[in-house]
């Protein structure tokens, strides 16, 4: 699991709590480590370390012990499941409303997000898209769309940031239960 631009906190050990009590072996990864303090503004401004990011998602992967492993991020680390889907060291990816196509001082030129989703070793990859999310305006999820191994759900009131945080002013409830109830059936499978 990878969590939001603010990183690791009790919110992720409560989804980490979540998807072991449904079955499943799970390991979070910091998106800032070292720098845990950096404030939002900064952080939305930071370049990312797409290899670092990366080698981290793998690493986790690799202290699963699991034969197969999904990936799962939210927001900014829903950018970075789609980057991991296209690995191929991944069975399965989720990405609650992840970029498509991020902010310039996130691009990695051809490890972008449809670049890594293009790829032929991509795995089968759920994007869970809300209708009125800026991150994600209506060209990107076509693209989304047109790609074989990417499953969309659409919640067309939906804002970013809508299933993962109760307390965030964008939590939709009934949208919520039913993103992370696909979420789980779709790693399972």
């Amino acid at each position: 699991m990878h969590p939001d631009i603010m990183g690791l906190r009790p919110l992720f050990d409560d989804h980490c709590a979540r998807l072991a009590a449904e079955g499943f072996t799970t390991c979070a990864v910091e998106p800032w480590p070292s720098q845990e303090d950096l404030p939002l503004d900064k952080r939305l401004q930071a370049p990312l370390d797409v290899d670092r990011v990366l080698a981290d998602l793998a690493a986790a992967a690799h202290a699963t012990r699991g034969d197969r492993v999904g990936v799962m991020g939210f927001c900014m680390a829903g950018m970075e499941a789609f980057r991991a889907a296209g690995t191929g060291r991944f069975h399965r990816a989720v990405s609650f409303y992840g970029m498509i196509t991020p902010p310039e001082q996130w691009r990695a030129p051809g490890r972008d997000p449809l670049d890594m989703l293009g790829r032929p070793e991509a795995c089968p990859t759920l994007a869970i898209v809300g209708g009125k999310d800026q991150w994600a305006p209506p060209p990107d999820v076509e693209a989304l769309r047109r790609l074989l191994n990417v499953e969309v759900v659409f919640y067309p009131e939906a804002e970013h940031g809508f299933a993962h945080d109760p307390e965030r002013p964008a939590h939709r409830p009934d949208d919520a239960a039913d993103a992370w109830r696909r979420a789980t059936e779709f790693l399972r499978a």
